[in-house]
């Protein structure tokens, strides 16, 4: 029906909107309220108090401008120029205060104060001198900046959670369960090695700039805001930010450091040897045994299972799937770069990988659900991806001696069902993109001739 008491369906839909997007704040603003009250649980500054610190203190290393010019997207260029150049200028008479107060900037600290202001200073302004649609796209794009800068405190304050609250790791399990695979790990390892230097430069570069490429691609998706006086229905931000929030979570589930702490020297080449299993990453494959909880240090972040830096490759992977044929090319190295980084340094296992892929897939068509409406396909998509991820998980904890043991059996069904969840993704967009053609009248509606 078109009408519903009165009132057009399409009519209905504002203020539905308006409450889910409120819910979704204040559930938001709940999480980092309960997040701030347990990083000071554990002696550390939670999300809100850093975010709150960078606007005097010198912030940490963070994606403070690219969540400026996220925002800046709903600005005209005019516009953009004053802002971009009113942050620098903030961040410029900061860093000589702190000069003149002996204080040097270290390792990227000491800058980014600048965009924080200017994103909050747009924010007051669009209170107080912006009205109707205007103020609330101005309003959208300080959101959605400040969300990202947000985001990355977020992450930081999980992973803390994460080494205190998990002290025993099942890092013995998944590799026992990696057998199946063929132990990608240890194999990419010795590939990067003997590509030193450049290769592991290259693969650090993209590892280490996986924000950066994400900032450029949603920056193409979002070039139009301004012009259109609204955001696209869909882009990578929200992708990236519902696979950092909901990620963590399943790290508390299933808390992994990964081969190089678990079975190697650590990510800094001496750290991790008091609490490895045994030094055998990247040149021995771990033995097949009995898998058991092991006790790890207290700072190591146990965020392993998912792989989510493959989750977010995937997801930029996919939304550059539309763009020119040049960001199409990025797109692709960057995946391939980061699974070879995320294996090649003894990040993840992969069976990390695997689960990483599944996760963003799913999330991606929940979202995607969201915003086009649930169909069929849609519904059967996330709970076929849900199904699958949780029983990677639970044959990752539950059958990994199992799969050691009969690899030939094992490898191929993780495979097939990573490819089941590719495939009927891939169907199942490019039927909601197919053109439907419109209903045929029936002849009593027909105009006469």
């Amino acid at each position: 029906m078109s009408h519903i008491g009165g009132r057009s369906a399409s009519a209905l839909g504002g203020p539905r909107r308006a409450v889910l997007w409120t819910a979704a704040g204040a559930a938001l603003l709940g999480l980092l309220i309960a997040m701030e009250i347990v990083s000071r649980r554990y002696g550390e500054p939670g999300p809100m108090s850093t975010l709150a610190r960078g606007l005097f203190l010198a912030p940490k290393p963070g994606p403070l401008y690219g969540g400026l010019a996220l925002m800046m997207v709903v600005l005209t260029w005019r516009q953009r120029f004053v802002a971009a150049g009113a942050a620098l200028g903030i961040d410029l008479v900061f860093v000589l205060v702190r000069w003149a107060a002996g204080v040097r900037p270290s390792d990227g600290h000491g800058f980014g104060n600048g965009a924080l202001w200017v994103m909050l200073g747009c924010g007051v302004f669009a209170v107080t001198r912006r009205t109707g649609a205007d103020r609330v796209l101005l309003l959208k794009g300080v959101g959605l900046g400040l969300l990202l800068a947000a985001g990355r405190k977020t992450g930081d304050t999980w992973l803390l959670i994460t080494s205190k609250a998990r002290p025993a790791v099942l890092d013995q399990y998944v590799a026992t369960a990696d057998h199946a695979l063929g132990n990608p790990s240890w194999r990419m390892g010795r590939a990067v090695r003997a590509t030193d230097p450049f290769g592991p430069h290259l693969l650090h570069l993209v590892y280490a700039q996986l924000a950066v490429a994400a900032i450029v691609v949603a920056l193409y998706q979002l070039r139009n805001v301004a012009a259109e006086g609204r955001f696209p229905r869909h882009h990578l931000v929200r992708t990236f930010l519902v696979i950092g929030l909901l990620g963590p979570a399943v790290y508390m589930i299933f808390p992994v450091v990964g081969p190089v702490f678990a079975y190697g020297p650590g990510a800094s080449g001496t750290g991790g040897v008091e609490w490895a299993v045994a030094n055998l990453w990247p040149h021995t494959p771990p033995p097949v045994g009995s898998p058991h909880p092991v006790p790890y240090d207290g700072i190591t972040p146990r965020n392993c299972m998912p792989s989510l830096h493959t989750a977010w490759a995937t997801a930029i992977f996919i939304h550059t799937r539309a763009a020119p044929r040049a960001l199409r090319y990025a797109g692709t190295f960057w995946l391939v770069a980061t699974l070879s980084a995320t294996l090649g340094f003894g990040y993840h296992y992969g069976a990390d990988l695997i689960a990483g892929v599944v996760f963003a897939l799913t999330i991606e068509t929940a979202l995607r659900s969201l915003d086009r409406g649930w169909d069929r396909a849609g519904v059967r998509l996330v709970v076929y991806g849900t199904a699958v991820f949780a029983a990677l998980l639970v044959s990752y904890r539950w059958l990994p001696e199992e799969m050691a043991a009969r690899p030939w059996l094992f490898g191929p069904l993780l495979l097939l069902a990573l490819i089941s969840v590719v495939s009927g993704y891939v169907r199942t967009t490019r039927q909601w993109e197919r053109p439907t053609a419109p209903a045929p009248r029936p002849e009593s509606q027909l105009e006469p001739v």
